[in-house]
Formats: structure tokens, sequence, C-alpha cells
């Protein structure tokens, strides 16, 4: 059953709700919070990469904040190990049975801070319960529960000490944006406030867990019409025959920029996708996904700039507004 009017606009207004949460504790930067919240309720997750003290801590903390839910923060180092991340099994004396210890990943939303400190070997510890929402410890599968929303922060000018992630941990994410620094206006009032170390700790839960699940739920009955699937598929295609490009956006990239769409539309009142939602979160949830040929890489080509020109070169089609479920 697709989605309602009526459900598109209960839906648009909530968003808005704790767009505006958010928004109390990082100002200036409502584009980045309504993607933040949108893969959220898409089911994926969050890379922000970007210079130290550009708020990336601050807006996790937000969102945990908003939601009525639990929240860890782990900060990767190169000692971390596997089990710091998903937890361990240890044999109880007085029960004479092994129990499973959860680690922090299990919560509603996990602040990875620094995810690029740790090595590889930790990284991947993050591979099966950022696709699967559980994870596997001694042949057993432990569920995470939903929400579940992993925002991963690394900084791209220190280098020393860190590990490049690898691609199929890239893959994980749904989308990769940076924060940049605010506006005048809005850098006023963060000095202003500058007494007060923790801005979201003011904040209060405006939804349960619960009802993110259900919002998740809800955005999966948007209409996408066959045209808008093709089109996809033709962009990652393109991304993928593109010269520039030695590995383009694979099939989960594809499937993500759809799950991506359905919340964007759902978030601005629509039950049904356009071509410019397609358009509009592609450089979110597809330029981290590609691997350039070392010498275009050399000659100074970014992913931006082959997606721009797929986006240019790959016709979209007209969009059509199909009836509302009910209505």
């Amino acid at each position: 059953m697709s989605m309602t009017t009526e459900q598109a606009t209960w839906f648009a207004g909530t968003f808005d709700r704790l767009v505006g949460n958010v928004g109390q504790a990082v100002l200036g930067k409502q584009g980045v919070i309504r993607l933040t919240i949108m893969a959220m309720i898409a089911e994926g997750h969050v890379l922000l990469e970007d210079a130290p003290g550009t708020g990336k801590t601050s807006l996790a903390r937000a969102i945990a904040a908003t939601v009525q839910g639990t929240h860890q923060r782990i900060q990767f180092t190169p000692d971390l190990l596997p089990s710091d991340v998903t937890g361990v099994t240890i044999y109880d004396q007085n029960s004479h049975a092994f129990e499973f210890h959860k680690g922090p990943v299990f919560a509603s939303i996990v602040l990875a801070d620094e995810i690029n400190r740790a090595s590889p070997k930790t990284q991947s510890a993050l591979l099966e319960v950022m696709e699967e929402s559980r994870v596997t410890v001694d042949g057993v599968g432990h569920s995470v529960g939903r929400p579940f929303l992993v925002i991963a922060t690394q900084n791209p000018i220190e280098q020393a000490g860190t590990y490049r992630l690898p691609e199929a941990q890239l893959d994980r994410f749904l989308i990769k944006t940076s924060i940049g620094y605010p506006d005048l206006a809005s850098a006023e009032q963060i000095l202003a406030g500058a007494s007060i170390r923790d801005s979201s700790a003011a904040l209060t839960p405006i939804i349960t867990t619960s009802a993110v699940a259900d919002m998740a739920d809800l955005a999966a009955t948007v209409h996408v019409d066959s045209a808008i699937l093709r089109y996809t598929a033709q962009l990652a295609e393109a991304t993928r025959d593109a010269p520039e490009s030695r590995v383009g956006v694979s099939v989960r990239g594809a499937m993500a920029l759809i799950r991506a769409a359905k919340v964007w539309a759902a978030a601005q009142g629509r039950h049904f996708v356009l071509p410019d939602d397609i358009k509009e979160l592609a450089p979110h949830v597809w330029t981290h996904r590609f691997v350039l040929d070392p010498e275009a890489e050399f000659a100074g080509t970014t992913a931006a700039q082959v997606l721009a020109r797929v986006l240019a070169d790959v016709a979209a089609p007209q969009a059509r507004q199909p009836a509302a479920a009910g209505v």
C-alpha cells in the first residue's frame, strides 16, 4: 500500500520538528541536519568528514538527545579491539555458562568518533552490524534493534596514525557529508553561548525509537515510478563506465539512493519520488563510493566532478505525479 497524502503531510511535519529540535544545538546547519535525520529514517549511516571544531560531535549528540533511546560514543584508537566494539562472551562461574556482554555498538545511536584511527581489523567489526543490524559473536547473532544509526567522524587533515577506510566500509555509509563552518550570524550566536559546554544536554527528546521505526516503515511505501528506477540504474551504470572510474557505484549504492529518495520525498510532504530528488541526493550518497583511476586521481579529478558530468549527460525522465492511496 502506498503512502497517502495525509500520511505524507504528517511525515513532513514530524520531520521538520526533528530538524528544528536538533537545530537548537547545531546552529545554521539545516541542510546537514536534514541529511542526517533522513539517513536515520532510511536506516542508513552517516560519515562526517570535516576539520576539527566544526560541530561533528555536537550534531551526533543532538540527534541522540532528540530521540528517546540509547546512545553510545566509541572513541576509536589504534589499540581498540573488535570486541571493544561488539562485545564479548564471558564464562560466568556462578551460572556455569557463557554469557554475552554487549559492547557499545548496542545502542540506538552510536557515535564512532575518529573512526579512521582504528585498525582495519577493528573497523571491519562494524561491517556486519551496519549492514544487517546485528552482531554475530561465537556463532550467535544478536540484534541491535531499530533504529540503529552510526554517525562516524573523521578528520581529513591530520593523517598521522590513521588508516584509510576500506571500500567495503565506505559502501556501508548511506551518506558522506561535511558540516563546514557556520555563517557569520550563526557564529555570533555560538560565541554568545560559549560558556555552555554541551548545548545538546538541554534538548528534550521529542520522538521515541518505535516512532522512528514507524517512520522508516512508512517511508518505504513512498511510490517510485519505474522510469525513475531505470534512471537511477542508468546513472549507476554510467559511473561504472566513466573512463576516470576504476570502481563505480555498486548495486548497494543504487538501492541506497532509492531508499534515501523515498525519505527525502516524504520529508517534503510528497508520497512520490521526483527525478530532482535523485539529482539532489546523488552527490551525498554516491561520491564516497567511487574508486578513481590512479591516473585520473593524479591529474586532480574528483569523484564529485565525475558524478556531475554523469548527471548532466544522462537524461532525466519527465516527472509524473501518481495518485495517492486512499485519496
